[in-house]
């Protein structure tokens, strides 16, 4: 099957995530800094998870620009990985409104867990159908990135949950190390 449907249903998906997200952003009554300031936990994850889900489209797309097809498989990897994203606006406001708290920052982590899973489920459904010998495969290698990091988020997990800032402090240490396109595939 072509990539093209495939491509334009998560553009399509991904473009929804991030359109929730900031429709749950909430005006303050007020026009002052102060009305701001308790709004700061809020805003910091709607910038965390609009960093996040940046980092999945981008990285998506330079996939998709080395696959030449997908098959069933892929289709549903490349579901997967769009649900847990799906969940990313849900968590983002459950977070800011509770002010990073524990619990909430566990989950939140979670969610970046199971969609670095995804993604890496994904990334091997199509090497799988491309073969061992394709420029997809010789892009991605042995991934060893994406295997510390699928670690260090399940690190962070347990983390929030004894200081929520500390697992912040791991989710937006991974985001800046993917922050850039992935240079493996953008050589190929």
């Amino acid at each position: 099957m072509g990539k093209s449907r495939m491509e334009a249903f998560s553009d399509g998906v991904i473009a929804i995530i991030i359109t929730i997200m900031v429709l749950e952003l909430k005006v303050p009554h007020e026009a002052t800094l102060e009305a701001l300031l308790p709004l700061w936990p809020l805003f910091f994850a709607y910038v965390l998870s609009f960093v996040y889900v940046g980092i999945y489209w981008n990285n998506h797309h330079h996939l998709l620009q080395l696959a030449q097809k997908v098959d069933g498989r892929a289709l549903w990897a490349n579901l997967h990985l769009l649900f847990w994203l799906s969940l990313v606006p849900f968590m983002t406001n459950w977070l800011g409104e509770q002010h990073m708290a524990a619990l909430p920052m566990a989950l939140y982590g979670v969610v970046l867990l199971m969609s670095a899973i995804a993604y890496d489920l994904l990334v091997r459904s199509l090497v799988r159908l491309h073969g061992p010998q394709s420029a997809l495969a010789h892009a991605i290698g042995r991934d060893t990135k994406g295997w510390v990091s699928i670690v260090l988020y399940a690190v962070g997990v347990p983390l929030s949950l004894w200081q929520p800032l500390v697992g912040a402090a791991f989710y937006v240490g991974l985001a800046l190390v993917w922050i850039r396109p992935d240079p493996r595939v953008e050589r190929m």
